[in-house]
Parts: C-alpha cells; sequence; structure tokens
C-alpha cells in the first residue's frame, strides 16, 4: 500500500482539482472554435493548447512541494519556454509581431481614404471606459490604464502598456486581450446588427483610387518620422510597424519581408502562443482579480465596436457618400480580423457588397489609434519610452 501511495504521488492524479478541469475545458472549447469556426486558429490552437497542458498537475518540483505540470516545467526559469517568456516580459516579442504585421500589410485603404481614420479614433472609447471602470473596482490607476489598452484589440500593443504600467497583470491582461482578438467573429456581430438597420447594413461604398508606389513608400517614412516625434512612448512598435511595411512595398527587399512575414512570424506565434497559454493554470488565473480584468476586457471590447458604429453613423450625416457603418466596428486595432467581421457581417446583409477593402482602412487606422492611446496613457502615467 505505501508503494502504491508512494508511485501515485509521483503522479498528477492526487493534486487534480475542479479549477483544472474547468480550464482544461475552456481550452478544449478554445481548440474547438479554432477547428469548426475558424476562429483565429493560429492564436487558439497554441493557446487553447497550452491552457490544457498547463492544468494537468504533475508530481511536486520539489518534496513536499506544490504540483506543477510538464508545461510549467518549461517555463519556469532555464526551461524550454522560459526565455520565450522573457521575450514577452522584456519586450522582445511585441516588436517583432510588428515587423512581421508590417510586412504583411497593405496600407493603401487607408491612404486612398484618410477620413476613414476617424473611425480608428471614434473605436477607442471602450479603452476609456475599462479603465474608468476598473479605477472604481479598486485598481491602481496604473493597473487600470493597462486593463484600459485591452480594448484596443492590440495583443502586442497590450504587453507593451502592460509592461510599463503595471508588469504583474500581464499575463491575464495578454490572456483576454489576445482570446477576445480570436473570438471577434462572436463577439461584434450583436453589436453591430444592434446598432445598424438593414438599410444601413445594406449600404454600398463605391471604389476608392488606387494608390501609387510612390505614395506607399513615403507613407513608412512619414509615419515613422511622426511617431518618434510625438509620440515615442510606443515609437518602439510603431518604428518595426513602418519597417516592416517598407521591406514590402520597396520593391527591392523580398527576402526581408518574405521572412519578417513568414518563417519569423509563425515561430513568434508559436512562442507566444504558448507563453500565454501557459499563464492560465487554474490557481493563478481563477482568482477575483483575473476574472475581473477578463470581464473588463469584454466591456472594453464591445463599447469599442459600438462606438466605432456609432461614429460612422454621425459621419453620414454630414457626408453626401454614405459610408457603410458596418466598417466602424473594424477601428479597432485587431488587423486584420476586425475588417474581416465587418465584411461578413455586411455580405450576409447583401452578398453583392464586398466591404473588406474599405473596413481595411478603419482598421489599419485603429492601430495608430491604440498607439496613441497607449502613449496617452503611458505619458500621463509617468512613464517615459
Amino acid at each position: 500500500m505505501t508503494f502504491m501511495q508512494a508511485l501515485l504521488d509521483q503522479t498528477g492524479a492526487v493534486n487534480f482539482t475542479p479549477g483544472n478541469l474547468l480550464m482544461i475545458i475552456i481550452g478544449i472549447i478554445m481548440i474547438y472554435l479554432a477547428i469548426t469556426k475558424h476562429y483565429e486558429p493560429l492564436l487558439l490552437i497554441g493557446i487553447g493548447f497550452s491552457c490544457i497542458v498547463a492544468n494537468v498537475p504533475g508530481p511536486p518540483d520539489v518534496p513536499g512541494g506544490p504540483a506543477i505540470s510538464a508545461l510549467l516545467y518549461a517555463v519556469k526559469e532555464g526551461g524550454l519556454f522560459h526565455f520565450a517568456y522573457m521575450g514577452v516580459e522584456k519586450l522582445i516579442i511585441p516588436p517583432l509581431i510588428f515587423l512581421g504585421v508590417g510586412a504583411m500589410t497593405d496600407f493603401g485603404p487607408m491612404i486612398a481614404n484618410p477620413r476613414l481614420v476617424i473611425l480608428g479614433a471614434g473605436a477607442h472609447l471602450g479603452i476609456f471606459v475599462a479603465l474608468l471602470l476598473a479605477k472604481l473596482l479598486g485598481f491602481s490607476l496604473s493597473e487600470a490604464g493597462a486593463i484600459g489598452i485591452i480594448g484596443g484589440a492590440d495583443g502586442p500593443m497590450a504587453i507593451f502598456v502592460t509592461v510599463k504600467l503595471a508588469p504583474h497583470l500581464l499575463g491575464p491582461i495578454s490572456v483576454a486581450a489576445y482570446s477576445y482578438m480570436a473570438l471577434m467573429p462572436m463577439i461584434q456581430p450583436p453589436v453591430m446588427k444592434m446598432l445598424t438597420t438593414e438599410a444601413e447594413r445594406n449600404i454600398s461604398m463605391a471604389e476608392v483610387r488606387k494608390v501609387s508606389k510612390v505614395e506607399k513608400i513615403a507613407f513608412p517614412l512619414v509615419i515613422a518620422i511622426i511617431v518618434n516625434l510625438f509620440f515615442p512612448p510606443v515609437a518602439p512598435l510603431i518604428t518595426m510597424l513602418m519597417l516592416g511595411n517598407l521591406l514590402k512595398e520597396c520593391g527591392v527587399t523580398s527576402r526581408l519581408s518574405k521572412t519578417a512575414a513568414g518563417g519569423l512570424m509563425n515561430v513568434i506565434i508559436i512562442i507566444l502562443t504558448v507563453a500565454i497559454g501557459s499563464t492560465m493554470a487554474a490557481d493563478k488565473f481563477l482568482t477575483v482579480q483575473t476574472l475581473e480584468i477578463v470581464v473588463l476586457g469584454l466591456i472594453a471590447f464591445l463599447f469599442g465596436t459600438g462606438s466605432g458604429v456609432v461614429t460612422a453613423k454621425i459621419m453620414n450625416l454630414f457626408l453626401k457618400e454614405k459610408i457603410n457603418p458596418l466598417i466602424g466596428s473594424a477601428g479597432i486595432a485587431s488587423v486584420p480580423i476586425a475588417a474581416r467581421v465587418s465584411h461578413i457581417v455586411a455580405y450576409e446583409a447583401n452578398p453583392k457588397n464586398l466591404l473588406i477593402y474599405h473596413a481595411m482602412g478603419p482598421n489599419l487606422a485603429g492601430v495608430f489609434g491604440t498607439a496613441i492611446s497607449g502613449g496617452i496613457l503611458l505619458a500621463l502615467l509617468g512613464v517615459g519610452g
């Protein structure tokens, strides 16, 4: 009997809790949505799998100590993913993500129709709603600022701002930011449909002008200069975004742009999703504070989606050529997820209505909107670059 007990103690069975079971179910749901609904599988597969494994307890790390999963062995000091997670904490990975995003992105829709930049600002009300609610719940101002930035729907920016303002909240904030980004096809459509009429969802938009090569090359140079001059706290991210875009548009560095957008980006996604999922162990994740952050993040997304749609409706009061209000929801920064959701909802209303190119304008503007919001928070709360 003693032998069997000793053998059992070397497994994780005796340390398995209802909380572990709940988190494993959440991980399975993430993988299910990624496979069956195609909800951002590049994010949800890695996060979901890591969430599952992080909640399968193994034997104690040291005799008499707490149980530790195999994945947590890998992320503890000296483990396989320890240095990967340090890449998140030390702000190495977020700029590299922006480099890859820039190398994949065509800023033509934003350049061709600059008035839609307004939607990139209008869709960020959620950041400040979540900030105020977090402060009312007892979070410090710095913590509230970090929680609020979830509403920008920009994972790397959320990590960047959180490390500066409230590094102890990095785990739950990064989980909330990336999970809600992946689940936007579920979160946004009900709000978009509630705030628009069928006639508004059927509005067709005319083709925009073609953007020249010179404009596309000049754009990253001009934006890099402006951001470094006026928004230094967030300059590292936007600078890398513009570098990636210049590599894509200049026409003479295709090898570098393909690497940044392809192999490098794929490796970073694997590292990032495992690092985020590994923070979802039940004993750390199922706390009142974490659940408050998750709820506030959802509120931020809902308000951001709604404020973007309402901003578009207000713009239509003054525009001769009306815009489809659905593209307002794309003003939050999750590129190209939010634009894709706008397109899908419009397509459901009218299969002849193809909004993806138009929605990319405010979607790309949202990246800068989140950066500016993050820069304002960092500046007001006394955090330098």
